[in-house]
């Protein structure tokens, strides 16, 4: 029996979901899987081929590499094994992934939900102790977001939270504060004595001289995950809620949701935890004979492809570049292809790239050109802007966007900082290059509506900066954190923002906040 939390992670990141799932999809689904060695090893074998998994980590001819991933998708509730059959079939979460829905959006709803004791917790190999019923996850943004403790280290999470957070009532937490405080003031003094023994690793096995490293892995893991579901991030090791997703952290735990119940209940457990965000239960029958024909075969190949494709750059439709793409990678031709992506797939599936897209905002200037030109890509091919990549042409913005509808054009500049300033020589850069040089780079004769910063997050200096501009140069400008941009192409794909909306939005004069985004 595990006397602390535990994950599964044959990978240590979210990012690689839709693609094993499409992989189960086309290899493993409606096909019996306990004890069935050969259905796991042609599974282990496709996670190779698609480079999802290291070839050569097979140490025998079992599939045991095969069954640790698909019990990483079962235990984020995407797939359940049937009981009267014993087949492999998708939870109602893992057919919103495989339809294009969001997987950032679907996959935070299951972080969220992911608890102790679940179908995973307690089966055979796992066997979390019974004392914990707790949703980790939640759990986490709970404590970041109480003011005595504002963040969490992967040391403090290893060593305190994973260990002694049993439950989720006030005494509990009141415990963790306390012994997370502790810690910061007296290190790894505070400890039980027995430490190594009382949480050992799961073959039982004692490491005197690092007792803590199994742990760490799924403190570091755990931080991924919440990271993932771009409600937290790491910085300066310190995991801490992102900027400008404090109200969407304070509205999810305003509520409490029930326990899910029944966990020894393989299916009934499953069924429940994977229910998207689009249903509130899941109602399928699921017990009809299932025959599989070859087009059926051609349906999936083509959905793991394009999935694959959609979570690596924006896909808003579907046209005839994509069509010979996934053509040539699937060898299906180019009608049948066609046809099955218009059918499942007829707005794209932007949502598929937001994890991606909000790495990209990030990482400084190792993507700096992919950045611009997602972010050119999403203006034209999702808000239906007129939209072209400048950056590289010398002292040009990134973006420059226009609307013929509306009758103005933009400046959009993407900076891949979490707390991007703007320097006086960026100041000087918008005012005189961009602004007032408009010309020298642009074809149009229509005005100039705003200019627009999209980076990870911003300085507390933001605002009074934008203002500089503005005032110089009679342009109103905004700051756009990635997060509420993102929101903003989630809200489009239900709303349709007209050009005259979004002019509102990107020329607010400040940084950009959720409320700005619904009103």
């Amino acid at each position: 029996m595990l006397n602390y939390w535990l994950v599964t992670r044959p990978k240590r990141k979210l990012d690689s979901v839709p693609e094993i799932l499409s992989t189960i999809a086309e290899n493993a689904l409606d096909q019996e899987w306990k004890g069935e060695r050969d259905t796991h090893l042609v599974f282990e074998e496709a996670l190779e081929n698609a480079g999802l998994k290291r070839e050569g980590e097979r140490r025998d001819q079992t599939g045991g590499g095969g069954r640790t991933y698909m019990a990483w998708i079962k235990s984020l509730g995407l797939v359940f094994r049937q009981e009267n059959t014993g087949k492999i079939k998708l939870t109602l979460a893992g057919e919103a992934i495989m339809n294009g829905d969001s997987p950032v959006l679907v996959l935070t709803e299951q972080v969220l939900k992911y608890q102790f004791p679940s179908a995973f917790s307690v089966s055979r190999g796992v066997n979390v102790a019974e004392r914990f019923k707790i949703r980790p996850f939640r759990y986490l943004l709970r404590l970041i977001s109480d003011s005595r403790v504002n963040y969490i280290t992967q040391d403090e999470l290893a060593k305190i939270v994973i260990t002694e957070a049993e439950n989720e009532a006030e005494k509990c937490h009141e415990h963790i504060v306390g012994r997370i405080l502790a810690y910061r003031n007296d290190g790894d003094r505070i400890l039980h004595k027995n430490f190594a023994e009382l949480y050992a690793p799961s073959k039982g096995a004692v490491n005197y001289n690092d007792p803590y490293s199994h742990l760490m892995d799924i403190a570091n893991t755990m931080f991924n995950w919440i990271e993932y579901t771009q409600l937290a991030r790491r910085e300066d090791q310190k995991l801490r809620i992102l900027e400008g997703r404090e109200k969407d952290v304070e509205r999810i735990l305003s509520v409490t949701p029930t326990f899910i119940d029944r966990p020894h209940q393989h299916e009934f457990f499953q069924r429940k935890y994977g229910i998207d965000p689009k249903h509130k239960k899941d109602t399928r029958d699921l017990t009809g004979a299932y025959v599989v024909t070859s087009y059926m075969v051609q349906e999936q190949k083509i959905k793991k492809a394009f999935i694959c494709e959609s979570i690596r750059k924006p896909i808003s439709s579907i046209n005839s570049d994509l069509v010979e793409l996934i053509a040539d990678q699937t060898g299906i031709n180019s009608l049948t292809v066609g046809a099955v992506l218009q059918k499942l797939y007829p707005h794209g599936a932007i949502g598929s790239f937001m994890n991606e897209y909000f790495e990209m905002a990030f990482r400084g200037r190792e993507d700096a050109t992919d950045f611009e030109r997602a972010t050119q890509t999403i203006f034209q091919d999702t808000f239906g802007f007129e939209a072209t990549h400048i950056g590289a042409a010398g002292l040009t913005p990134d973006v420059l966007v226009l609307s013929d509808s509306a009758g103005y054009q933009a400046i959009i500049d993407n900076k891949a900082y979490s707390k991007y300033s703007i320097s006086n020589d960026h100041r000087n850069r918008m005012i005189h290059n961009y602004i007032n040089g408009l010309a020298s780079y642009s074809k149009s004769a229509l005005p100039l509506a705003f200019f627009s910063y999209i980076a990870g997050g911003f300085s507390p200096s933001i605002d009074d900066q934008l203002k500089s501009i503005a005032d110089e140069s009679g342009v109103p400008g905004s700051a756009m954190p990635v997060s509420n941009m993102i929101k903003l192409i989630n809200l489009h794909s239900e709303k349709k923002f007209s050009h005259e909306q979004l002019k509102r939005i990107f020329s607010i004069g400040r940084r950009i906040e959720l409320k700005d985004l619904i009103h």
